[in-house]
């Protein structure tokens, strides 16, 4: 078997209606195996206004609102119209992208069919809880997650840390790699336009310290805001540049006042944003990779990031930028001073992190997955099947 004999149902909880990390990772590997000849289609809800045009053949699910989260959509499984859609497509493997509804009806109706199914995993859901004083849900949380990737037979997570924490969890018995790519066209020192920076305010000798994402709370925007303020204390001099855009935009423009919210940027212009920047800051511990830590270090850019899934993975401390513990200030208010200060630190590490970058290669990492697909079409021809765990506690 090959990837051309590859007919794949894949279902996401967000493929396009709002852009992140994980869903431009499944749009370009959608468009990877096409070009390799397989069969795709993708199941997951949809808006009138999606944040981009989708990567094959789109099948909305039906969806509602999320409450307080109204840009994003809650998905209610597969009823009898995508059930019909998928036996006239009949897939040889399920994909499934996240634990939501439409992703654990993906499972079942895998599972009464007898075919196998592969999923990766983006994010930290368990982790979201502490953001919003719900702390006490996430073994809760963690116990649905584990019931959900046990009836799969594999999983994939983006980083070599993630994996580790998937086993420590025990999550699965196969836990694979499907890392993600930088496009080194876009993402490169070349970017770096200081006439646009001084357009935003920034001096061309201000140091830039780069906040990257989307704007909710989860992704540790309290941490960045009380790190800054100890710079602030300590005299040290800085600039603040956020680029994204998201609810609690807000909150964190009342929080740093004195920030440049340069907002959403895309393409070309957000390679430009990022190597316009001259340390990123990443405090976030939600996340299973960290993007945007991989496209700073293309860019040539330092990166200050928590020790956690993912940035542990590609920063090497003291080397490509530094990892402190989560949530701890003054570590983190430690190692901006380092590199606002001294620019010799800060070119050296960024010069580390861009040859570190150069071996992300989009097709390299698609391929990775396409050949966990064919491996485990081949386990469930040979007669494997989904290996049992004993009961969750």
């Amino acid at each position: 078997m090959q990837a051309s004999d590859l007919r794949i149902a894949l279902f996401s909880g967000n493929y396009n209606y709002v852009r992140d990390g994980a869903n431009q990772a499944l749009n370009r590997l959608v468009g990877y195996l096409l070009r390799q000849g397989a069969q795709v289609r993708v199941y997951s809800p949809t808006t009138d206004t999606p944040a981009f045009p989708p990567a094959g053949e789109l099948v909305s699910a039906p969806s509602f609102a999320f409450p307080g989260r109204p840009e994003y959509r809650f998905s209610t499984g597969i009823p009898a119209r995508l059930r019909r859609d998928l036996d006239g497509f009949r897939p040889n493997l399920f994909h499934v992208a996240a634990p939501d509804v439409l992703g654990h009806r993906a499972v079942s109706f895998a599972r009464r069919r007898n075919l196998p199914v592969v999923a990766s995993v983006h994010t930290r859901f368990e982790t979201y809880p502490r953001y919003y004083g719900l702390a006490f849900l996430e073994p809760v949380i963690e116990g649905i997650l584990r019931r959900f990737y046990r009836r799969c037979d594999a999983i994939v997570a983006p980083s070599d840390s993630m994996a580790q924490v998937l086993r420590d969890q025990r999550m699965s018995y196969d836990v694979g790699i499907w890392t993600r790519g930088v496009d080194r066209e876009i993402f490169n020192p070349g970017r770096r336009d200081l006439e646009w920076r001084r357009g935003l305010g920034i001096a061309d000798d201000d140091v830039a310290i780069g906040f990257l994402g989307r704007l909710v709370m989860e992704k540790g925007l309290d941490v960045f805001s009380d790190a800054i303020d100890g710079l602030v204390r300590r005299g040290v001099k800085h600039r603040v540049l956020v680029v994204g855009d998201g609810p609690a935009r807000d909150w964190f423009e009342r929080r740093l006042p004195d920030a440049v919210f340069a907002g959403f940027q895309g393409g070309a212009d957000l390679g430009r944003a990022v190597a316009s920047m001259d340390v990123l800051f990443n405090p976030s511990v939600t996340e299973t990779f960290g993007n945007v830590t991989l496209e700073a270090m293309a860019c040539a850019v330092p990166v200050v990031a928590a020790i956690a899934t993912g940035s542990e993975s590609l920063v090497r401390d003291g080397v490509t930028g530094r990892l402190v513990r989560p949530g701890w200030i003054e570590g983190f208010a430690d190692a901006l001073s380092v590199y606002a200060t001294d620019a010799d630190v800060r070119r050296a590490a960024g010069a580390a992190g861009e040859k570190a970058a150069e071996r992300f290669g989009w097709d390299q990492v698609n391929q990775a997955l396409v050949d966990t697909y064919l491996r485990v079409l081949r386990q469930r021809a040979a007669g494997g099947t989904v290996p049992r765990m004993g009961p969750v506690p």
